[in-house]
């Protein structure tokens, strides 16, 4: 089975209590502890495991052993190697992140450009993001079937498997933000956005119902601006961070990089752009109502397709 969609299908949540997971022994340790147990379960030995990882059998009994730093690579081809669910996944990640010491996101530093990881350590710290995108979904509100069928359409050669389930998790990892206080989010979409197909209809099926919830959270604010309204050219992210923080910043990315705009009269520009949007978008009933619209067609055409 594809490790992205096996990673996929376990419907219980990636994040574990740690606290239960051995007491004071290092991160390390528990996470080499992790790796044998799956192992031994699966009845491989150390050297076809050390093959996975493209390593000796003595790496591989000192990763297991905790006295040799584990690699993000080697940790994500073990659990690829020995097809592990999605929850035992998010343990390892967890317990890896730990043994490094590391923000979350860096886990995922090689399939990461980091333009991409700025953003993502600046949005943990912003008090308020307002996005407007007239392409794709915006990261922050893809599912991971949509975020599956963009990362494939983007990629001009065969990626493997192991690498688009990180860069979707990723993807799936910066909505923590959804989970606390701030930063508000406001969320501006044309709606060519609901009716471009990307992947089958039913991926756009899943990603207009998920929309729905998206628009009730009391933190979000998503608004559809209509086809025949004025829209910015280009999607925008404007971050605005608390006052004890300097600054702040407009992200504007494409294909091959990413511009931040710190400077005063960029950001001016910037803020007046995405305050037309939001003055040009739907009221809250009515952008929920075009959603569901796009919702029910891509029902039906999913129902076509089968």
């Amino acid at each position: 089975m594809a490790a992205a969609r096996h990673w996929q299908s376990d419907p219980e949540p990636s994040v574990v209590d740690l606290t239960s997971a051995g007491g004071e022994r290092p991160a390390a340790q528990l996470l080499g502890e992790e790796l044998r147990r799956h192992r031994e379960r699966r009845g491989l030995t150390l050297e076809a495991s050390s093959r996975a990882i493209r390593g000796s059998t003595s790496k591989m009994s000192r990763l297991e052993r905790g006295e040799s730093p584990a690699k993000a690579r080697d940790v994500y081809d073990l659990a690829a190697f020995y097809d592990l669910s999605r929850q035992d996944l998010g343990f390892l990640e967890q317990l890896l992140a730990q043994a490094s010491n590391s923000e979350w996101y860096e886990r995922f530093a090689d399939v990461t450009p980091s333009f991409l990881r700025r953003l993502i350590r600046l949005e943990g710290r912003a008090e308020e993001i307002t996005i407007f995108e007239n392409q794709v979904v915006p990261g922050l509100l893809q599912t991971e079937r949509y975020a599956e069928a963009l990362i494939r359409m983007m990629e001009a050669n065969p990626v493997p498997e192991v690498e688009i389930a990180r860069i979707v998790a990723l993807r799936m990892g910066r909505k923590v933000i959804f989970g606390q206080e701030l930063p508000r989010i406001t969320v501006v979409l044309d709606e060519t956005v609901l009716r471009r197909k990307r992947g089958s209809a039913d991926i756009m099926r899943e990603q207009m119902e998920d929309l729905l919830k998206a628009a009730e959270m009391p933190k979000t604010n998503l608004r559809i601006i209509s086809q025949d309204a004025v829209s910015p050219p280009m999607p925008i992210t404007y971050l605005q961070f608390p006052d004890h923080v300097p600054g702040d910043l407009a992200y504007l990315e494409n294909i091959e990089g990413a511009t931040y705009a710190t400077r005063q009269r960029s950001l001016d520009n910037y803020r007046k752009v995405l305050t037309d949007a939001r003055d040009n978008a739907l009221g809250r009933e009515e952008s929920i109502k075009a959603i569901q619209d796009a919702a029910a067609d891509w029902a039906q055409r999913a129902a076509q397709e089968r």
